[in-house]
């Protein structure tokens, strides 16, 4: 499967830095004064620890690709997918379903093959639209729990974050000597605990569960394109009418007519 850089992961989180830390410094704040080893130890050793307590092993061990696929999602290409159901379509009705089998090798995709396949093979209409919903909704649960990661570790995140300040607290206050300027220094220390709980709980976990989101709703939109296009060809549609249909499924700017792009 194709892949493409997206940039708005990468642009967003870049902005996000330069947006709060660059504001940080222009207030008279330095940088080397919120890298505290012990606060982001607490931080990030303990969301990824809770997130390790609270989901299967199998999904933890995806976890950084779960993020790169953030960053480099599937690319999926409507128009090329739409172009072959109508291709599909035009043999269909002019030689007939079983003629199909003969371009099976040159589809790439193993959703629109498998219902390729099982049109080729007379199964009903309703079982095989039936048989596509049931395996986009687990694709979707399966993707859900891979959401659900980041979004607990958006949740544990800040409450790791308070932990840590409370622990800066009571050691700043037990060792506090009479000098009242660096009991002062030291809690403010303690409380960057809580600005990198905050910080990666709002800039990274809970916009890469949102990012995932997205392309499972972008996956779920394909899967129901390929659906719809399959049963038109089963039902013996016209390719123009199933064109049509198949288009009016896909957000405004990537529709088009007769393989065309779309003119306002």
């Amino acid at each position: 499967m194709k892949r493409k850089f997206d940039i708005g992961t990468v642009g967003g989180l870049t902005i996000g830095l330069l947006a709060i830390f660059g504001s940080f410094l222009l207030e008279g704040g330095e940088i080397g004064a919120l890298i505290l080893l012990p606060a982001m130890l607490i931080v990030f050793g303990g969301t990824f620890a809770t997130a390790m307590i609270g989901t299967p092993l199998a999904i933890m061990k995806k976890f950084f690709t779960l993020i790169m696929i953030t960053i480099r999602p599937p690319e999926r290409d409507y128009r090329s997918i739409i172009n072959s159901i109508v291709e599909f379509s035009m043999v269909a009705r002019k030689e007939g379903l079983l003629v199909l089998e003969k371009h099976l090798s040159a589809v790439s995709d193993p959703f629109l093959l498998k219902l390729l396949r099982y049109t080729i093979d007379g199964i009903d209409i309703q079982v095989l639209r039936s048989i596509a919903e049931t395996e986009a909704q687990y694709v979707s649960e399966r993707h859900e729990k891979h959401i659900s990661l980041f979004q607990r570790m958006g949740g544990y995140s800040p409450t790791m974050g308070i932990i840590g300040t409370v622990m800066g607290l009571i050691a700043t206050l037990a060792n506090a000597g009479e000098d009242p300027t660096k009991l002062i220094q030291h809690i403010a220390t303690a409380f960057i605990a809580t600005l990198w709980g905050v910080f990666m709980a709002n800039l990274v976990w809970l916009p890469i569960a949102d990012k995932l989101r997205s392309i499972d709703a972008e996956e779920q939109i394909f899967m129901d394109l390929v659906t719809e296009g399959i049963v038109g060809i089963q039902e013996g549609e016209i390719p123009s009418i199933i064109r049509s249909k198949l288009n009016s499924m896909l957000p405004k700017e990537l529709q088009s007519i007769d393989g065309n792009e779309k003119k306002e």
